[in-house]
Parts: C-alpha cells; sequence; structure tokens
C-alpha cells in the first residue's frame, strides 16, 4: 500500500499542473451537470414497516380527504381581555379562518366554535388548518401566507399563535461552519507557522465539500436524495477535509526538514501519511454507510452522501494535496528544526514520559473520569423535539404554551386510532368498543367522535393524552393502545399514529438499531484495524476506548440536556428527553472520527517500532511526531461542532454540543491518555499477531517499512535509499 501511494505521490507532484488541471475539470463539469439538474426532492421522512406508517398508508386509502400525511397548523386564539365568545373577538376569529382557508395548497381550516374547539374559559380557541401535501413538499408561499395571516390576525385585544410543522421556523443559519473555518484557520497557521502552508488544507477542504455537494445534486433525482441530503456530508466532509490534508502537508514539512528533495517528499509524505488517510478514511465510511442498517430511508441518503464525501477527501489528499505542494514549490517551507538536546523537549514529549512512568495510575484515573462522567447515560431518555423545546420566543413555542394552559398539554399532540374491521365486521361498533375502553383511564384526556369511510369497514378518532406529547407517559399510552388485548375486545385491527405515535416508532427503531449498528461498525473497523496494526490488542483497546467516549459524550448530553446542568449557560431552556437519533448518530460520527485519531497517532507510534525502537520509546516518538497534528485536527473538530451551540434549535445544539465533548474525551483522555497508558503496559505484546492470523492477514505496510529500503531509481521506489532502522532512530524525525 505504502509503496503503490508513494508512486501515486511522486506522480501527481511531477505532473503536478496535469493533476490540478484534471481536478478542475472534474469540478467544472460537475458544476455544469448540478446546474442542468432538477432539483432535488423534498425529503420524504417515511418509517417503513412502522405501526404509524401503515396507519398512515391506511388512512391514505380509506380516507384520502383527510390528508393525513399532509402539513399541518394549529392557529391559537387567546383573548387577552374577556373570552374569544365575544361578539368582536369571535368575529376577528371568523375573519381569520376564512383568511387562512384562502391560504396556497390549503385543503381545509376548522372554525374553533363548530368544533367545540374552545378551552373551558372562554379565553383560548384554536383553528386546525390541513395542507394538501406533505411539509417537505410545501412552497415557501405557502408557509409566508399562514405566517402573514396570523400576524395580521394579532392585535392589543388577541394574542394569534401558530405551531405545527407547517409554521417555518426562525432561520437558524448556518455561521456554524464559517466559524469552523475561521478556528481551523487560526489553529493552521499557529500548528504550520506559515498562511501558505495552512491555506492548503482550508482550500482543498472547501473544494472537497464543494465537488461532493455537486455531486449529490447530479445524483439527487435519480436516486431520489432528499434536500438536506447535503447537512452531513458538508459537515462530515469538512471536517475530515481539513484533517487529512494537515497530515499529508505537515508529513510533507517532515520530510523536508530530513534533507529529502521534494518530490521524495511529497512521495514519502503521501505512502506513510497518505495510508493511514486511506483507512482512516475507510473507517469513517463504514461508519457513516453503516447507518443504512437502522432502516430510516433519510438516514440512509445522509449517510451514503457523507460517506461519498469522505471518499473525495481520501482521494483529494493523496493526490491533489501533492499536486499542489509541487506547485507551491519553495515557498512551503520545511518543520521548523527540533529543539536541541539541552532544550527542554515539547510539550507532546513530555506528556508521553509522563505517561509511561505512570502508566496504571493514569490508566485507572482516565478511565475513572470516563466513567463518572458516563454514569448519566444510565437515565437516557430518547424522544423527537417538538415545539415544546424552541425558544419561547418563536410563535410556535407560545402557541403551544396557549394550548397547554388552556386546554391541558395533551393536547398538543392527539393520537389519530384506526380502527379496521376484520371480515364482515362493523368498524362503526369497533370504533365505540374502543371508546369505552378507553373512557375513565386517567392518561387519556378526551377521544373524539369517530369518522367512518365511505366502505363502512375503517374509522378514525382522535385521542387525547393526558400529558405533554414528549412525556414517557403518552408513550405509555401509545404501547397500551397498540395492546392485543384492545383489538381482540374491539373485535378489529387497531392502529395508533399521528406525530406523537411516530415519534414513539421512531424512537422505538432508532433504540433498537444501536447493537447492532454497533455491533456492524466495530466489527468491520476491528478487522481492518487488524491489518493496519497487524494486531489484536490494538484495535481492540481503540473499540473500548471508543466506547469509553461515546458513554462519557451521552452522559454529558443527558447532564445538560435531559436533566438541565448548566442550562442556563448553554441556552437550554427546556430540559427533556434527548433527541432519538442522536445516540446513533454520536456512535457513526465519533466512531469514524475516533478511529482517524487512533490511525494517525498510532501508526506513528508502530512505525517508529518496526524501525527498530522499543515499545516505550516508540510510544514517546508517536507522540513527538503526531502529538502536534493530533491535538490541531481535535481543537478543529471540537470548535466546528461546538459552533452549533449558537443555533436556537434545540436538536443542533444537542448534536453540536454531544459531538464536540465526545470528540474532546476520545482525542484529549482516550487517545491522548488511554492508548499510550496501555501501550506502555502491553509492550511488545501490543504489536504482535498470532502466527496463525499472521500468514492470513495481508501486510499493507501502513508504516512505510518497504520505502525505506528501496532505492529511488527502482521500480518500487518511494525514498532516495536506505534510511536508518536503528534503535535511536525515527523515520520522519
Amino acid at each position: 500500500m505504502a509503496t503503490f501511494l508513494c508512486r501515486l505521490g511522486r506522480f501527481s507532484f511531477r505532473r503536478r499542473r496535469l493533476v490540478a488541471v484534471l481536478w478542475v475539470v472534474l469540478l467544472v463539469g460537475t458544476g455544469v451537470l448540478a446546474g442542468r439538474a432538477p432539483a432535488a426532492p423534498p425529503n420524504d421522512f417515511s418509517m417503513p414497516g412502522t405501526e404509524a406508517q401503515q396507519a398512515y398508508d391506511l388512512l391514505e386509502r380509506d380516507f384520502p380527504e383527510l390528508k393525513a400525511d399532509g402539513a399541518t397548523a394549529r392557529v391559537v386564539f387567546h383573548a387577552e381581555d374577556g373570552k374569544v365568545t365575544d361578539p368582536g373577538t369571535r368575529k376577528a376569529i371568523g375573519e381569520t379562518v376564512r383568511a387562512l382557508g384562502d391560504g396556497p395548497q390549503v385543503a381545509r381550516v376548522t372554525d374553533p366554535f363548530a368544533t367545540h374547539s374552545v378551552s373551558k374559559d372562554g379565553t383560548t380557541a384554536y383553528a386546525q388548518v390541513s395542507y394538501e401535501v406533505s411539509a417537505s413538499k410545501l412552497e415557501d408561499g405557502s408557509r409566508t401566507a399562514l405566517r402573514d395571516t396570523v400576524e395580521q390576525a394579532a392585535s392589543a385585544e388577541l394574542s394569534v399563535e401558530a405551531g405545527g410543522n407547517a409554521v417555518e421556523a426562525k432561520a437558524a443559519g448556518h455561521s456554524s461552519e464559517a466559524v469552523g473555518l475561521a478556528v481551523a484557520a487560526v489553529v493552521l497557521v499557529l500548528t504550520f507557522g506559515s498562511l501558505l502552508a495552512a491555506g492548503l488544507p482550508l482550500l482543498t477542504a472547501v473544494l472537497g465539500v464543494g465537488f461532493g455537494a455537486l455531486v449529490i445534486r447530479v445524483l439527487a433525482e435519480p436516486l431520489g436524495l432528499g434536500s438536506t441530503t447535503t447537512s452531513l456530508a458538508v459537515m462530515i466532509g469538512l471536517a475530515v477535509g481539513i484533517d487529512y490534508a494537515l497530515f499529508v502537508v505537515s508529513r510533507y514539512r517532515a520530510e523536508l526538514a530530513r534533507g529529502r528533495d521534494r518530490e521524495e517528499a511529497a512521495g514519502h509524505a503521501v505512502g506513510t501519511s497518505g495510508s493511514a488517510v486511506v483507512f482512516a478514511g475507510l473507517t469513517v465510511v463504514i461508519a457513516l454507510a453503516g447507518l443504512s442498517v437502522v432502516g430510516i430511508p433519510m438516514l440512509t441518503q445522509m449517510g451514503l452522501a457523507a460517506a461519498g464525501t469522505v471518499v473525495v477527501a481520501v482521494l483529494i489528499a493523496i493526490t491533489l494535496i501533492p499536486a499542489l505542494l509541487g506547485l507551491c514549490g519553495r515557498r512551503i517551507k520545511p518543520a521548523r528544526p527540533r529543539r536541541k538536546a539541552r532544550q527542554r523537549p515539547g510539550a507532546g514529549v513530555r506528556w508521553a514520559r509522563f505517561v509511561i512512568r505512570r502508566p496504571v495510575a493514569v490508566l485507572l484515573g482516565g478511565v475513572a473520569l470516563l466513567a463518572v462522567v458516563a454514569v448519566p447515560a444510565a437515565s437516557l431518555e430518547m424522544g423527537l423535539p417538538g415545539d415544546d423545546s424552541k425558544p419561547v420566543s418563536t410563535t410556535q413555542r407560545r402557541a403551544y404554551d396557549m394550548i397547554a394552559e388552556g386546554f391541558g398539554p395533551g393536547y398538543n399532540g392527539p393520537l389519530t386510532v384506526v380502527v379496521q374491521a376484520e371480515d364482515g365486521g362493523s368498524a362503526g361498533q369497533a370504533a365505540k368498543n374502543v371508546t369505552k375502553r378507553l373512557d375513565g383511564r386517567e392518561d387519556v384526556t378526551a377521544v373524539g367522535k369517530p369518522r367512518l369511510s365511505a366502505s363502512g369497514d375503517t374509522a378514525v378518532l382522535s385521542v387525547v393524552p393526558a400529558a405533554s406529547p414528549s412525556s414517557t407517559e403518552t408513550a405509555d399510552l401509545v404501547h397500551a393502545l397498540r395492546e392485543p388485548a384492545l383489538a381482540r375486545d374491539a373485535g378489529a385491527q387497531v392502529l395508533v399514529t399521528g406525530t406523537t405515535a411516530m415519534n414513539v416508532d421512531v424512537s422505538q427503531k432508532l433504540s433498537d438499531a444501536l447493537i447492532p449498528y454497533l455491533a456492524l461498525v466495530v466489527g468491520l473497523a476491528f478487522v481492518l484495524l487488524i491489518a493496519v496494526f497487524r494486531s489484536l490488542l490494538v484495535p481492540l483497546k481503540a473499540a473500548l476506548g471508543f466506547l469509553l467516549s461515546v458513554l462519557a459524550g451521552l452522559g454529558a448530553v443527558v447532564a445538560v440536556f435531559q436533566w438541565g446542568w448548566l442550562g442556563s449557560v448553554l441556552g437550554v431552556t427546556e430540559p427533556g428527553p434527548v433527541v432519538s437519533m442522536m445516540p446513533i448518530f454520536m456512535v457513526g460520527v465519533v466512531f469514524g472520527l475516533a478511529m482517524d485519531y487512533e490511525v494517525f497517532l498510532v501508526t506513528r507510534m508502530r512505525e517508529a517500532y518496526v524501525h527498530g525502537q522499543s515499545p516505550k520509546d516508540s510510544v514517546v516518538s508517536g507522540f513527538e511526531h503526531s502529538a502536534r497534528v493530533v491535538t490541531a485536527a481535535a481543537v478543529i473538530m471540537i470548535s466546528v461542532f461546538a459552533a452549533f451551540l449558537g443555533s436556537e434549535e434545540q436538536i443542533l445544539k444537542t448534536i453540536g454540543f454531544g459531538l464536540a465533548a465526545a470528540v474532546l474525551f476520545d482525542a484529549f483522555v482516550v487517545r491522548m491518555t488511554l492508548v499510550p497508558a496501555v501501550l506502555a503496559l502491553l509492550g511488545r505484546r501490543a504489536w504482535s499477531l498470532p502466527r496463525w492470523l499472521d500468514r492470513l492477514v495481508p501486510d499493507l505496510d501502513v508504516e512505510g517499512e518497504r520505502l525505506d529500503g528501496s532505492h529511488q531509481g527502482t521500480a518500487e521506489a518511494g525514498d532516495a535509499g536506505p534510511v536508518g532502522a536503528s534503535a535511536g532512530h525515527v523515520p520522519g524525525a
């Protein structure tokens, strides 16, 4: 592998103009195709295999006029002085209802006085707006018309707010990428001490993300990729693109400092650090592509699109980076000379020496720290955020609060119960049986009048829970309604759907998929890392360390977003269940990034070991050459994720905080602390492989051992000649 990549790096350096032009042609050509491609289809958040989706499909067939999968909005009226039934107020509400009905794509609007949607004290009422299309297909003009109508209806005497998925949320902004790039620029300049060297990773990362986004746009229509598929791809592509380029450029400057000429330095950098980039990229691709096992189409699309962007980042790192290094010529300077022997060693070396002198104490302390932080994860409750999680400054949150105060929290998330009669049975009678079973339940506030289909074999009714939509009590009610005993008593099939039930199903599906997904991703990566490190213990250590990082990250998320710790500092206005996709999302993203740091840091240690250094000296050598760039990469990654804390959307805050915390724990506690401690304790056993397995595992030569034993003029060449393999010498020093 190293020999092939070395030849590729030297070719790209030597034919730099050709390689650069080819990438430009690819970018421009893809841009032209993307400009002509039809717009990406709206995201279809379907949940195949769930009861809620089955009920939606049944409603669409038997009650097409209800537009069950259509967008909805609930417009809430609250009389500030008097009651909504007062003549003037009632007239104003009637005019607003008519105006809402005239809006584009509106299927129907309910009159609160006709449907008795007036609170007992007469101060609050609400109208339900149903649209002909789903929320993802709702046009901007329809959202604007809804918002304008609500704003115009409000007065000093009447407060009017709107909630639901048809309401356009206040834009959270897309400044996170800009903040991440700004921090990355500062960190790269400090790392390289050169604006030009720092600019290369930023430039290539942006180009890679742009190219990936254009490819997604081209493939969106034929592959059915949703319009938000690129969101994860941009975030991950930007992060790994900077990281991969950072490692190759850093190794190139180190090779220049050793005295290699520029072409040899480029070839050696791609042959060694480029090998690490390839295998680190493979672990990320495995983690992201593995999201398809969850069975949620949108999550599958996002994972595959992000995996494709990672592949682009890898290709750029091993082809375009050496070409650009060649174009920059002597303007890219060698790494600064190392300190003289009499001077104090660098911080990375001092830390590594401290750890290997006290490996047991450091190992126990690090594990104890992560274990303490992970304790709250045992209390993890999952759900999907609703209007109750939005800031109080939004109309959705104010509408939610009005409904909760005027009618009760359950009215914010009524359940839709579909009753389908068995052959020859009466759906009407079955629905009455269901209603009788629900009467008197403490967790049910109200049950609506059943509505029969034209054929008479299906009925639909509304059930209002006593608790809020995101509460565990409401989730328990959903499960109770799905008990086989209820269907037997009713003499019909009973299905529960609606937004609240769908959220319950999503949470359950994500929870059920977590263990299989974790086993698949960790298992495949474990096999890959055995080939990379030619060891069983090092991949095992990497996997266990990753689990500690994820648990600690989830513990921090639960403490902040579920328990409310530091909520005022981080802007968490309403603690509640953690967003359902967070655990599996964190597993996928953090695993890929954790293996990045593992591969880059430990390959330098193994490189020193296979060139003759002792196990403990190889740990110190790995820190000497990799700690600085691994730290820089981690700081960049943490900054990109932490920037999402500035969002007003709770889901973005949660994702940003969770990923930033997990990367912080993984990079600095696991990889920079526990890894050297474990390797110091294992000694030579860390780098051993059973003989029977050694014969089966291909020798990938990620460390570039063969490069140092070859000569410049041979077909296998990747270097100028043999480099000392004594115990005191490390390649790239």
